[in-house]
């Protein structure tokens, strides 16, 4: 399986209930949308595909390298994150344009979903021109949430899941930013090719099935509505 960088914290929940269900092991390999789509283009044997958006599992569909039109699995949102030791704590979206920030942490726009939502929210806001200079862009949401956690950046525009998970609640706090970047919706493809077709859309129909819907916001995703 290809999964998108924030779904990190929560794949191996789902892996393992779907193998307790199913009896199907998966292995799953982490990346930015962008960076997967071009993997499964270039003939990488994986059996789904998890984006972080439409566009990346629409471009595995044009290649014709899919089952089928890319389905809606669940709807991501934006965090501004800081370590709790950061002395911009209280958290406040104020503090991107604070003068002790010097790094701020983001998605490449052209290869992350949350990367590409960052920079809208942060134009909306209207901050982008003074924030830019700032910013330290990382390949996928993980990586940006690395740069926080090592110190490396001291705000970082993340995804809730990533956020929420006990590794980082440990370490570090974060706020939701306005919704006022498009929403995140997050959709899966199944590969023609792929060496498990069968398992894979079984998997993209078990994480799309109330069971695992009606338990996404625990884990900092939304279902499908």
């Amino acid at each position: 399986m290809a999964a998108a960088a924030d779904l990190q914290p929560v794949m191996p929940a789902f892996a393992y209930a779907f193998e307790q269900k199913t009896g199907t092991k998966l292995t799953v390999s982490f990346g930015s949308s962008a960076t997967l789509a071009q993997q499964i283009i270039n003939g990488a044997p994986f059996d789904v595909f998890l984006g972080a958006d439409f566009v990346f599992p629409e471009k595995v569909v044009a290649a014709g390298l899919a089952t089928a039109a890319p389905l809606q699995y669940a709807k991501g949102t934006l965090v501004l994150f800081a370590r709790k030791d950061s002395p911009l704590n209280p958290l406040h979206m104020e503090e991107l344009t604070d003068p002790r920030v010097t790094k701020v942490a983001i998605a490449d726009q052209f290869h992350a979903p949350f990367g590409r939502a960052g920079y809208a929210a942060l134009d909306k806001l209207k901050i982008l021109p003074q924030v830019t200079p700032r910013l330290v862009v990382a390949e996928n949401v993980a990586q940006t949430a690395q740069f926080v956690v090592s110190g490396n950046a001291q705000l970082g525009l993340i995804s809730l899941t990533l956020a929420s998970s006990k590794a980082m609640a440990d370490v570090g706090n974060y706020i939701r930013v306005p919704t006022v970047y498009p929403e995140i919706l997050q959709y899966g493809v199944v590969m023609k090719n792929g060496p498990n077709r069968a398992g894979g859309e079984a998997f993209l129909e078990f994480i799309r099935s109330p069971e695992v819907q009606n338990k996404l916001t625990d884990f900092g995703l939304e279902p499908v509505k």
